[in-house]
């Protein structure tokens, strides 16, 4: 577990630097489309098609950095009612039955990506469409990672030990 943890914090590391990178990228792309379009009448034919990729490619390492933190979307409609030792069993539960699920999605993602490699999709600039799609895999694959970690290690509140 300690191996998985030291991995995760490296994956982490980069996660962040790529989404500074890209969104950094996005930012110059589109204000060089508007400064081509409005005083040139000119525009980079492919930009809007790769800022909407990137958009995916922020969106699903934002996820997978929000799984990390413990920072994802989480209903919690019972919690005022129940004990702390309650509390870390449903997380725990929840935790390990939300990595199972992006297990799942992580697969459909790798036949998806492997579909549109197998069909040679073009994008633009003869680049293929799977290229920009491994990052739906990779998401689910971290994710669910990141889920099963911290089910595993979830600790009781009010002592710090393991459940």
């Amino acid at each position: 577990m300690h191996i998985l943890k030291q991995v995760d914090r490296i994956l982490e590391k980069i996660e962040g630097h790529l989404i500074v990178l890209i969104l950094s990228l996005m930012i110059l792309l589109s204000f060089g489309q508007m400064l081509l379009r409005n005083f040139f009448d000119l525009g980079i034919i492919w930009g809007d098609t790769l800022l909407r990729q990137w958009v995916l490619w922020l969106g699903f390492l934002g996820a997978s950095m929000a799984a990390k933190q413990n920072k994802h979307i989480s209903i919690e409609v019972f919690s005022n009612f129940l004990s702390p030792y309650w509390k870390q069993i449903i997380k725990s539960f929840t935790q390990l039955a939300a990595g199972i699920i992006s297990g799942f999605l992580a697969w459909s993602a790798w036949s998806f990506m492997i579909f549109e490699k197998e069909s040679e999709s073009v994008l633009f600039l003869d680049l293929p469409v799977w290229i920009f799609q491994i990052v739906l895999p990779y998401s689910f694959i971290v994710i669910a990672l990141r889920f099963i970690i911290s089910g595993a290690t979830v600790e009781n509140s009010d002592s710090g030990q393991p459940l």
